[in-house]
């Protein structure tokens, strides 16, 4: 029968008809790269984000609770039963069924699932878990792994690494969001955090490569400079847990001493050659949102794609939650993606290299 169809067509249709089947596989292959936050506390066939999970094969969902345009609404998050459905919803609409479910559910300040909203909300920080007695610590993060399972959520944006090494640092050490100063007992922490989420199915990534812990700026808010701060000891609880963690996500400090030019998320030399070559880690990278200040602010979109996939991101994450006059569609991601790769800045073996990290990280679910 195909033989007869391509007899028919000659070699000119029969070229057309790869390229599109081609163009077809690479929109799949680039809407698994993509963690997109959307409002709405429901994921009905015909919602936004339903269509976009079908049509463009997304391969994860950010969920907030917190919504910038009405404080007086929920974005995502409103209680365990709407939650629950909206996960499901979630992934009936994705082809897979292993669709990344994700929050920030760290603890302390920051967890995504609170009391208000029926939650248990009352976990440590990680500042006050280093108090606590070590079988406290695997129990209360036990809990954790148990109530994000319950709802739906098989990956969590957590444990922070970031080495506690700048008191006037109000992103990490003010809200006590670090473990503390020695990499191996942060790596000791953090590594009961990622055991206990694996019990319950939940994935995990350290963050924020290659060290947020330094700094004294907050690169939501605009361009951060760690280069005179920034110890080599901020990479080594990410060389301990390698092996351990399911991915691992860079920030966007400025390092003049691991790349002169760009942020660590943007970065070829942070990500490709200290990350991956030189630490030897293999699985997935996630960049942090990509809308931050540090980012958005210098760099246009195409340029940030364009940057982030060549770096070797795997995932890249677009909140769309800092700032509601600047959401992102995933038709204009994928598209302009689609452009990169056409022109030939960036190449098809580079999306096919993150495609093959993020199927086999979902092998995992």
């Amino acid at each position: 029968m195909l033989q007869k169809i391509f007899l028919g067509l000659g070699v000119l249709g029969i070229a057309a008809c790869f390229a599109k089947t081609d163009g077809l596989i690479l929109e799949k292959r680039i809407g698994q790269m993509l963690m997109i936050g959307f409002y709405g506390v429901s994921a009905k066939p015909n919602t936004q984000i339903c269509e976009d999970i079908r049509r463009y094969n997304i391969g994860g969902v950010v969920l907030f609770d917190y919504n910038p345009t009405d404080k007086n609404k929920p974005k995502n998050i409103a209680s365990k039963d709407q939650l629950r459905r909206l996960t499901k919803e979630l992934q009936a609409c994705s082809q897979d069924g292993k669709l990344l479910i994700a929050v920030d559910q760290e603890g302390g300040r920051v967890q995504r699932l609170k009391n208000a909203y029926g939650f248990y909300g009352k976990f440590p920080s990680a500042e006050q878990v280093t108090k606590m007695h070590p079988s406290q610590i695997k129990t209360m993060y036990q809990k954790m792994g148990r109530e994000l399972q319950s709802v739906g959520i098989n990956y969590n944006l957590s444990p922070v690494v970031d080495l506690a090494l700048n008191p006037k640092n109000q992103v990490i050490y003010g809200l006590g969001r670090s473990y503390g100063k020695d990499p191996k007992n942060v790596a000791a922490f953090a590594s009961v955090f990622i055991d206990a989420m694996h019990q319950h199915g939940v994935l995990t990534s350290l963050k924020h490569f290659p060290g947020h812990g330094s700094s004294l700026g907050d690169t939501h808010k605009g361009f951060v400079d760690v280069t005179h701060l920034w110890k080599e000891a901020e990479l080594e609880p990410y060389r301990l847990l390698k092996s351990k963690t399911d991915s691992v996500m860079v920030a966007h400090v400025y390092n003049q001493k691991l790349d002169p030019n760009y942020p660590a998320s943007l970065s070829f030399k942070t990500i490709a050659e200290k990350l991956r070559r030189d630490l030897g880690y293999r699985g997935v990278v996630i960049t942090d949102d990509l809308q931050m200040g540090a980012i958005s602010q210098k760099y246009g979109l195409k340029n940030t794609l364009k940057l982030a996939i060549n770096a070797r991101n795997d995932i890249l994450l677009f909140g769309n939650q800092l700032d509601p006059k600047k959401t992102v569609s995933t038709k204009t991601l994928i598209e302009v993606i689609a452009g990169l790769v056409k022109s030939g800045e960036v190449h098809k073996e580079t999306i096919d290299g993150a495609y093959v990290r993020i199927r086999k990280l979902k092998e995992k679910l």
